[in-house]
């Protein structure tokens, strides 16, 4: 584990002599390192100081916890600030401001982070996600999920198909804070053959709870009925197209939140069908895929540039998960991503082999020729995405992982790397994982800022992830420093309600449950 970056502190004596060694509002990371240090032996001395950290602190909500001396960036889009103060008290932010100012936030007997050197900024949002405790009939625990999101500084999710019951369950121990987990919006099928059926549905999902409605692959009469009956019980519905008589044309009619992926927005631009050889069979995952790899190429421009504008005008959002489907234009780095080694739970390594009973698992022949045809399609898809945006339309985030040899978290982190490469400032890519997907859930009075008034939810790291998203990854990057190779960033601190996480802690946790299932499956194989 090593020695932690910085300290949970008791005093407001030792605020005062950070304040004293902060000369600039951005140093080195070298020389403030060193100044925690040397502040930290003088206060040692003089007030009650967690030295190394403790694990029993770790998924704990104070009455009042303060954040010093940290530079912010907000989710907002505008560019970092500080050094910066925040007081939170229980799950809410109470208050935002310089570091400098003096108040009530400095009395004795609190606990404070001292963020000397760090980084803030909210918590991020996965606005596609599924909740998975087994995979290709294989069990796997919803704690795993849990981890993975938190040590990427996830702190909510917009669940969009899972298994109801069980779901519904998790998302009031979350609420309550019984569990160490991200918060659940919870978007449900509502099912239905006929118009009639569906509106049933709808109304039946509601009843039970629901955050808000997912469709997919559904007929334009039954997720018109679908739609207008969502809006008229406030439900907001997630759409995710299918190869079928509905598309972005009836997104933007219907009343749709928001379009997943983006199925349905090139289709819209096509004249008549998709050019599909007579052999194609859509059921058959690896035709589908493939040939999906081709679509855009066969969008017409002028025809798709009407359709981003009319999803605009009617307040479509975009939640195109780019990283889901990165594996069709570079299989072979999607299957070695680094972190499979120690993290990767037996039981997702299995599903993600070629395997057509599972979904997702489709490649068991994919040719150079597909991977070609992906990137392409990329540079037009990342293209019009980025279109959308500067019309003025509404771009989120999800990972969407579980599938397709994508881990959860880390994906969500990968999907923030293609989103600054289809174009984006990297301040306009963390306001789409927070702001905006707030937005898109209805929650952007209460979420994806740090503002006062706001649920606690918030991530810490020690580099500036504005330079390098890479820095996100709660494994951090390797760095050469004088001659030896060094390990840096990785979010340090995830707090979610309030409850503060160390992530460090998290991972090592994560490593040893991984540890033992892949050991079980050994014991299990072997017997």
């Amino acid at each position: 584990m090593g020695k932690k970056q910085f300290n949970l502190i008791v005093s407001p004596v030792l605020v005062v002599l950070i304040l004293g060694g902060w000369s600039n509002q951005v140093q080195a990371q070298t020389q403030a390192q060193q100044t925690v240090r040397s502040i930290n032996k003088i206060a040692k001395k003089d007030v009650g100081v967690i030295a190394e950290y403790d694990r029993q602190e770790s998924g704990r909500q104070y009455d009042r916890l303060i954040i010093r001396n940290v530079m912010l960036i907000d989710g907002k889009g505008t560019p970092m600030r500080g050094p910066t103060s925040i007081l939170i008290e229980k799950n809410k932010i109470a208050s935002v401001g310089s570091a400098r100012s003096r108040g009530n936030v400095e009395q004795a007997k609190e606990r404070v982070i001292d963020g000397m050197g760090m980084y803030c900024l909210p918590g991020l949002i996965n606005n596609h996600a599924h909740l998975q405790n087994s995979r290709g009939r294989l069990s796997m625990p919803f704690e795993y999920q849990y981890k993975c999101w938190l040590a990427c500084g996830i702190t909510t999710i917009r669940d969009v198909g899972s298994t109801t019951s069980l779901t519904l369950k998790e998302r009031e121990k979350s609420r309550r804070g019984e569990i160490a987990a991200p918060r659940i919006f919870l978007y449900m099928r509502p099912g239905g053959s006929t118009p009639q059926q569906a509106r049933e549905g709808v109304r039946r999902i509601k009843e039970m709870g629901a955050d808000g409605v997912k469709v997919s692959s559904a007929e334009r009469d039954i997720y018109q009925a679908v739609c207008e009956e969502a809006n008229k019980l406030g439900l907001r519905v997630a759409h995710h197209v299918g190869v079928e008589n509905t598309d972005a044309w009836d997104d933007a009619a219907f009343g749709t939140t928001s379009i997943e992926h983006w199925y349905g927005v090139p289709d819209a631009a096509l004249h008549g069908t998709q050019k599909f050889p007579p052999w194609y069979n859509y059921n058959n995952e690896q035709h589908r895929f493939a040939y999906a790899g081709r679509l855009w190429l066969e969008a017409d421009p002028m025809k798709l540039d009407m359709v981003l504008q009319t999803l605009v005008d009617k307040g479509v959002a975009w939640v195109p998960t780019f990283v889901i489907y990165e594996a069709n234009r570079d299989l072979q780095r999607a299957m070695n991503q680094p972190w499979f080694k120690d993290y990767l739970h037996p039981t997702l390594e299995k599903y993600f082999e070629p395997n057509p009973s599972n979904h997702g698992s489709y490649h068991w022949n994919w040719t150079t020729t597909d991977e070609i045809f992906w990137k392409e399609n990329y540079q037009i898809w990342m293209k019009a995405v980025e279109e959308f945006a500067k019309k003025g339309g509404v771009v989120g985030v999800g990972e969407d992982a579980g599938f397709i040899y994508m881990m959860y978290g880390f994906s969500t982190i990968r999907e923030l790397e293609l989103h600054q490469e289809a174009g984006f400032h990297p301040i306009d890519v963390i306001q789409h994982a927070t702001e905006n997907n707030a937005r898109i859930l209805g929650m952007e009075d209460q979420l994806g800022r740090l503002k006062a008034g706001y649920l606690a939810d918030l991530i810490l790291l020690d580099e500036n992830p504005l330079e390098n998203f890479k820095y996100l990854y709660p494994t951090g990057v390797q760095d050469l420093q004088d001659g030896k190779l060094i390990q840096r960033g990785g979010i340090k601190w995830t707090i979610k309600d309030g409850y503060v996480y160390h992530v460090p802690t998290i991972l090592e946790e994560l490593k040893q449950m991984v540890a033992e299932a892949r050991k079980d499956l050994r014991l299990n194989n072997d017997r």
